[in-house]
């Protein structure tokens, strides 16, 4: 197989294929329309800026025993992992004209969730320290793909606005499949069932916002409170404890108000609103954060596209083939939401470039 291989996008699943084809000594190239590596994964520090001990406005958790391929990762990289706190009762709001309500667990939760010292953006950090730094390119975003007698020719915008062109012998796309669909022209063009079914898979995250209230101290664990708290009076509808590995006290809440409403109403309101609703929830304590973390990833036009204002929940696996036969020996879909196990999660993602690097070295075997 000719040099380079492209990988499009840079977050877990465009990582992970980059780190498998260097332990592999396969020459690749990767292309990040974003100015910084992580996609959906976003750990940042109080001010908003990444950071090796964030705050994960995007996916958190992992689950060691039940995600084998994503902990054998986390392994190899030498990570650290901790426990999500559960220790203490969850608060349940099921309607504004009653009060919370606290209940104990009678058991732990199991599996147990964990997260990484560092948040999820140590996943990143690690995978990228391995790779050659000149096969990464931030600030390139794919605009066409051409299949012609000479090959596959890859068109690309510049963080400058500027046009260029890249010749490849193979391209693994690790984005989401709607916004690929969406985003990047195929000439020959895709046929209508593959485009269909790339605009039919939901993009995990894409609907939903998070919300942190960053703390001096874990104050609702001196109460006997696990930070969890479930709501049906909103606008946040599942909220847990947040505080880093560290002691960065925090938590953290997904709303329940849709992508259309968020936008109308405007982050300062919404966050306004969070607030109060954890006063109502862990007590007056919560009303002086010492900073606030919001993100949208609807807003996100590098996640989300109009489908996904609409909401959907996790897209499920299939088994059919992600790329038709007109382009199946020089394109693969390594994307989380196109893996065969726990699609659109953190091990989805590691599991899809797994799947799609060792699909792309057997073709390349047999055309040897």
């Amino acid at each position: 197989m000719s040099d380079p291989i492209l990988i499009v996008g840079g977050g877990l699943a465009g990582l992970t294929a980059a780190h498998r084809l260097r332990r592999a000594g396969v020459a690749f190239r990767l292309l990040e329309a974003r100015n910084r590596l992580g996609g959906r994964i976003l750990s940042v520090d109080a001010s908003g800026v990444a950071a090796a001990d964030g705050f994960d406005l995007g996916p958190s958790w992992f689950w060691p025993g039940t995600q084998p391929a994503l902990n054998a990762l986390v392994c190899d990289l030498g990570l650290a992992a901790f426990p999500q706190n559960s220790a203490g009762d969850i608060v349940v709001h099921r309607m504004s004209r009653e009060a919370p309500q606290r209940y104990r667990l009678s058991t732990q939760q199991a599996p147990q969730s964990m997260r990484l010292a560092g948040g999820s953006g140590a996943l990143i950090s690690a995978l990228a320290a391995d790779l050659p730094a000149d096969s990464i390119r931030l600030g390139a975003r794919v605009t066409h793909v051409t299949r012609d007698a000479q090959g596959i020719e890859v068109k690309f915008t510049t963080a400058s606005g500027s046009e260029e062109t890249m010749r490849v012998s193979y391209v693994l796309f690790a984005v989401p499949p709607r916004l690929l669909e969406a985003t990047v022209t195929f000439s020959p063009a895709l046929d209508a069932a593959t485009a269909e079914r790339w605009r039919a898979t939901p993009t995990w995250m894409a609907p939903h916002a998070k919300v942190f209230a960053l703390y001096e101290k874990p104050f609702w664990r001196e109460a006997g409170l696990s930070g969890t708290a479930q709501s049906m009076a909103g606008p946040l509808v599942e909220i847990h404890d947040a505080t880093t590995a560290s002691g960065q006290a925090a938590l953290f809440g997904f709303f329940g108000v849709p992508a259309e409403q968020r936008a109308a109403i405007g982050e300062t309101a919404l966050v306004t609103a969070a607030i109060q609703q954890l006063v109502r929830l862990f007590g007056p304590q919560a009303a002086s954060p010492s900073g606030t973390l919001f993100k949208d990833w609807a807003a996100d036009p590098l996640t989300a596209t109009p489908a996904d204002r609409l909401g959907g929940g996790p897209p499920t696996a299939t088994g059919q083939a992600w790329v038709s036969d007109a382009w199946r020996d020089c394109v693969s879909l390594a994307g989380s939401e196109t893996a065969d196990f726990e699609p659109g999660y953190l091990a989805g993602a590691v599991d899809a470039a797994e799947r799609a690097v060792a699909d792309m070295m057997s073709r390349a075997a047999v055309a040897r």
